[in-house]
């Protein structure tokens, strides 16, 4: 599946000889490379040749130098220079600390820092619940990783991590008002990732866990909420889960069909899947079959790790055996959230009518969405270039948001499911289309939606 995308945008700088053609032969060189072109300004002149900026979107890095190349062969052409757009955004990190307060004059100083916050801080002593009053503490959220299960990169540490946990924090800010912050810390030890999080958590109101691999992600949010007082969030599960039964919600409402009667089949029994099942369950959905590597999941399979153990216990209720193939015969819906290219165009053919197909593994997904789309009624992935992007964007900013405001600290089946239904009303059944199953990221009514929606479940539990 090969589109261009502006996560891999470059901006080129060219002198072109007068006489030799110009902008126009640069822009048809893009395009003719395959690149998606976006600006082109012609930024100076002098007697014998003309400064370019040309701007564009490629598939990946090679096939930005692969455009480089196709606008160096041009005749009169020389590259001066070469941006990543994607670089240059990240250059100096993407979010800052910004005073809230007037520090203009003596007065202001005396009042926010010495001598006048020596009588905040007695009144939080004396009272501390203060905190929440007085302090960040009550907008304020960790963004906690040990960067074992980033993107789909792996396990490449928390400074490799920091980008999308700086990422994860600007978010936070821009879609609820949250201030949240990164936290990447150098171990993979569970006691030492718990007992870090613990002596931290007197400055936040609430705790995302990011990009930490399972089975450990569970332990550890496990013991954080048995600890704290704050709410604890899992992302990767609970985020994920969030908007896959909201896109899946209103899916089933365009193909007319209930919760109770389509069968699920899952690919990948990491975080993400198991809270998927367990957040589809709860919604009413009885025939679920979660696949791992070696196909529909045996008892076997789980070994000591007792989250899949659950999964195997929950799921298959028709002891289906075999292959994610095998398994996908006749199915009303699939979610992928595993590998990539596991399925093609006729493996989806073999599913139920008006089939719904989730790939969201990313950035590959597990079956090319054109060719699903050939043969599914719904296509949806994690990518952005493609309908129906299945984005925890959608859930994370508001649920924190509905969380803090609320005062509670227990993330409950409950909420999440008011989570889920709040991002599905935000499509209005006048838009609801097969490549309009979720609302856009940027629709700015669906963070307050979630956040009452949190609110009014976190007052009812």
């Amino acid at each position: 599946m090969a589109a261009t995308s502006p996560g891999y945008s470059i901006t080129v700088r060219a002198h072109v000889k007068k006489g030799s053609g110009g902008a126009a032969d640069i822009a048809s060189a893009v395009s003719a490379a395959g690149g998606s072109l976006t600006a082109l300004d012609v930024g100076g002149s002098t007697a014998t040749e003309l400064v370019v900026d040309v701007s564009c979107d490629a598939i990946d890095g090679a096939h930005g130098e692969r455009i480089c190349d196709a606008i160096s062969a041009l005749p009169g052409v020389a590259i001066h220079k070469v941006s990543d757009r994607t670089f240059l955004l990240h250059l100096g990190g993407k979010i800052e600390v910004t005073p809230k307060v007037p520090l203009k004059h003596r007065d202001d100083l005396s009042r926010a820092y010495t001598p006048g916050v020596a009588r905040v801080c007695r009144a939080i002593a004396d009272n501390p619940e203060d905190v929440r009053r007085l302090t960040i503490k009550r907008n304020t959220v960790a963004v906690v990783t040990d960067g074992s299960a980033v993107l789909g990169l792996g396990n490449i540490g928390p400074a490799a991590a920091l980008p999308v946990m700086e990422g994860k924090a600007a978010l936070f800010k821009q879609f609820a008002g949250v201030d949240a912050w990164p936290v990447c810390i150098e171990s993979q030890d569970v006691d030492t990732i718990v007992e870090i999080v613990r002596n931290l958590a007197s400055v936040y109101g609430g705790i995302n866990l990011e990009d930490i691999a399972a089975p450990r992600c569970f332990e550890i949010e496990r013991r954080l909420r048995e600890l704290l007082d704050i709410p604890v969030f899992h992302d990767d599960q609970h985020g994920t889960a969030i908007v896959v039964l909201a896109a899946l919600t209103n899916a089933l409402r365009i193909v007319g069909k209930v919760p109770q009667q389509v069968r699920v089949v899952l690919s990948g029994v990491g975080a993400a899947g198991h809270a998927i099942v367990r957040l589809l369950r709860s919604q009413g959905f009885g025939d679920i079959v979660a696949c791992g590597r070696r196909g529909v999941l045996r008892p076997e399979d789980a070994g000591t790790d007792e989250f899949r153990k659950w999964i195997v216990e929950h799921t298959n209720p028709r002891g289906v055996q075999g292959s994610l193939v095998d398994a996908l015969r006749g199915a009303d819906v699939f979610i992928g959230v595993s590998a990539p290219d596991l399925l093609t165009g006729d493996h989806i053919a073999t599913m139920a009518p008006d089939a719904i197909v989730f790939a969201l593994a990313n950035p590959v997904p597990e079956v090319d969405p054109f060719a699903a789309a050939q043969h599914a009624a719904i296509v949806a992935t994690g990518r952005s270039d493609f309908p129906n992007q299945i984005n925890n964007v959608l859930a994370f900013p508001g649920f924190f948001r509905g969380m803090l405001d609320s005062g509670t600290h227990q993330v409950t089946d409950r909420a999440m499911l008011a989570a889920a239904a709040a991002i599905a009303n935000c499509v209005s059944p006048d838009q609801l289309a097969a490549d309009f199953i979720v609302p856009s990221v940027f629709d700015a009514q669906v963070a307050p939606s979630v956040a009452e929606a949190v609110r009014k479940a976190s007052a009812q539990s």
